[in-house]
């Protein structure tokens, strides 16, 4: 790229945007417009850094819906004046709200990167600083005039990530995050290291980015324990206009296969409400009919989930559900790959 690649900082609260007021010792607002000044090591990147930050910056505890919207609008109208995208948010939520963004943001041409901090930027042994500085270095990266990224990613403590393969592991460690159904797209190290065989290319360099904001959030995580009764599992399937269901269960995808278990989600299926296959495992793959039971699951109509995280899945669902596809159609479009949530045969 000839010119110096812009890149808009996009605040919307957590921890990376706190410093210490040392007369009180309080926590209080960074002012991102003053970035530059703050971390003076940003000048030595190569890009054009401009910065943004919610009205009222939230809590990642009270991220919604409604805030996906408010993200996907502040990229989609800067979309065409800037190269790329640095999303600071907090990590509780990071994966939901990353890979919520993944589906709404179709033909993605260039990088979003999602990052925060375990402790606050003003903080003495803060992770702050490293992660947004390789972060907006990842996001203006390019290589013959290309961005080298060019989907959405979560970059935290040296590794980036496809932000809807990751699931958070820790509320202490720095390595909060990981992705264990897929390998890193870039490591950072002494050098910044990309794995270009595993980074999204799009052929769609012609399509203008396609927002997609209507997300149907009448959905909710079943997660299976033993014991659980079949009164709970009625109840949650009965919930008022429930759409759809992440039905977390063990292994490969197995769940109890007694006769009044299978009739609860079969009657559900049957009412229109979508039950996706998701195992509790931190890795590994849904197999539909591996084991007896699970074979019951499949032949009433759950959808397989394969290897996509939890919070991918409600995301994906979310996501579908708004699009009124067959249960085929549904079907096939869960169990496809269409941001490469999942591994599947059609997997780039």
């Amino acid at each position: 790229m000839t010119k110096k690649p812009n890149i808009l900082l996009v605040y919307t609260g957590g921890t990376i945007g706190m410093v210490k007021d040392y007369k009180t010792n309080a926590l209080k607002a960074f002012d991102f417009s003053q970035i530059v000044e703050k971390i003076p090591e940003l000048q030595q990147l190569n890009c054009n850094i401009s910065s943004i930050s919610f009205k009222n910056p939230i809590d990642s505890s009270n991220m919604n819906t409604q805030y996906y919207g408010d993200i996907v609008d502040i990229i989609n109208e800067n979309y065409l004046k800037f190269d790329g995208f640095v999303v600071l948010t907090g990590s509780d939520t990071m994966s939901y709200t990353s890979s919520a963004i993944s589906f709404m943001l179709e033909n993605l041409q260039k990088p979003i990167i999602f990052t925060g901090s375990q402790l606050p930027i003003g903080d003495l042994r803060t992770d702050a600083k490293e992660n947004l500085i390789t972060s907006i270095e990842v996001a203006s990266a390019y290589k013959n005039d290309n961005p080298v990224i060019s989907e959405v990613c979560l970059y935290f403590e040296y590794k980036l990530y496809r932000a809807n393969r990751t699931i958070k592991i820790s509320s202490e460690q720095f390595e909060a995050f990981t992705s264990l159904n897929f390998p890193p797209l870039a490591e950072s190290g002494v050098h910044l290291k990309f794995n270009e065989h595993l980074i999204y290319k799009s052929n769609k360099e012609d399509d203008k980015l396609i927002v997609r904001k209507s997300l149907v959030d009448e959905v909710v995580v079943l997660k299976l324990f033993p014991g659980i009764s079949n009164l709970v599992v009625e109840s949650i399937l009965n919930i008022p206009n429930l759409k759809g269901v992440v039905l977390e269960t063990y292994g490969a995808g197995n769940a109890p296969n007694s006769k009044d278990f299978i009739s609860l989600l079969k009657n559900a299926i049957d009412k229109g409400i979508k039950i996706v296959n998701v195992t509790q495992c931190k890795s590994g793959n849904v197999i539909m009919g591996h084991y007896d039971t699970s074979l019951l699951l499949r032949e009433i109509g759950v959808i397989n989930g394969k290897d996509i995280t939890t919070e991918s899945a409600i995301a994906k669902l979310m996501y579908l559900l708004n699009k009124n596809l067959s249960e085929d159609e549904f079907k096939k479009f869960f169990e496809k790959s269409l941001r490469g949530e999942l591994t599947d045969k059609y997997h780039f």
